[in-house]
């Protein structure tokens, strides 16, 4: 397949990821993230792993789990921890430096020369993010700004080691392996740290369905593919497709306006995409 396809594939899961916000909003109950999270991971990974009937073996236990805890439990975690304490643009932007953090740890772990390019590129997609979402009543707070940095970090680690330990199953079976270790890690705290969910109405068992079945087993399938075809830095970037697409659909669903900044801010991050497909056509 060629790698311009691969690319556009893996382009598919952020800019699903870009929906999340407002499933979450229009048609989920508010105020439980770590359920909303737990009940995204699980049922998607155990619904997988009925269709593959496959459990990692050896020490591939261990490395499911820390790749479950990287990809999801903690991310998911932090995310909303960041979500919660900060305006929506700065968190969105403070999450935006996964990309550079990607190209840390590769070099740091394996030693990849970091080219100058994946640099520019990390930065001009920080620069349309931080158009697209931030306001000028952006206010900052530190634990917010921890939590954002360590969940950028610990989706930029999974995306590594996601690269780096390839197992030898499938990219589905590996999904399902990680969405359900996710999901398990998730359980424990869910429970001390939340009240239980309500009793779900039609419109909340749509919004976790579709949060499930697309959000998570369709496009960590699709993005856990795309790492094990391509180099992480050349898929990190893609991640900034998924605010991107938050702020079109609320624009589109929700009747939302485009300020002129924001239009910039689309220019820039498509801008960051192109560059980064290029780059990567090159390599």
């Amino acid at each position: 397949m060629p790698r311009s396809t691969d690319l556009m594939l893996t382009a598919l899961a952020p800019a699903i990821w870009g929906s999340t916000y407002i499933v979450t909003t229009q048609l989920l109950p508010p105020d439980h993230p770590l359920w909303v999270s737990l009940l995204r991971a699980l049922p998607a990974g155990l619904l997988l792993l009925l269709i593959v009937r496959q459990f990692p073996q050896g020490h591939w236990w261990g490395r499911v789990f820390i790749l479950g805890a990287l990809n999801f439990s903690i991310f998911w975690a932090l995310l909303f921890v960041s979500a919660y304490r900060l305006p929506g643009g700065v968190a969105a932007t403070v999450g935006a430096v996964q990309p550079l953090i990607v190209l840390g740890l590769e070099r740091l772990f394996f030693k990849t020369p970091v080219r100058r390019i994946s640099i520019v590129i990390g930065l001009v997609g920080i620069t349309g993010v931080a158009l697209l979402v931030l306001t000028p009543q952006a206010a900052l707070d530190p634990i917010g700004v921890a939590a954002g940095l360590g969940g950028a970090l610990s989706m930029a680690a999974g995306t590594v080691f996601t690269r780096y330990w390839r197992p030898p199953v499938s990219a589905l079976t590996f999904t399902a392996w990680q969405l359900t270790a996710g999901g398990l890690l998730l359980v424990p705290v869910a429970l001390i740290f939340e009240p239980s969910l309500p009793m779900p109405t039609a419109e909340n068992i749509l919004g976790f369905a579709y949060l499930g079945l697309i959000g998570a087993a369709l496009t960590y399938l699709l993005w856990f593919r795309g790492i094990a075809k391509l180099k992480p830095a050349i898929v990190a970037p893609l991640g900034f497709l998924s605010p991107l697409m938050a702020v079109l659909l609320g624009w589109s669903v929700l009747d939302q306006t485009l300020t002129p900044a924001q239009l910039a801010g689309v220019a820039v991050v498509l801008g960051s995409v192109w560059l980064n497909q290029r780059a990567s056509l090159k390599s």
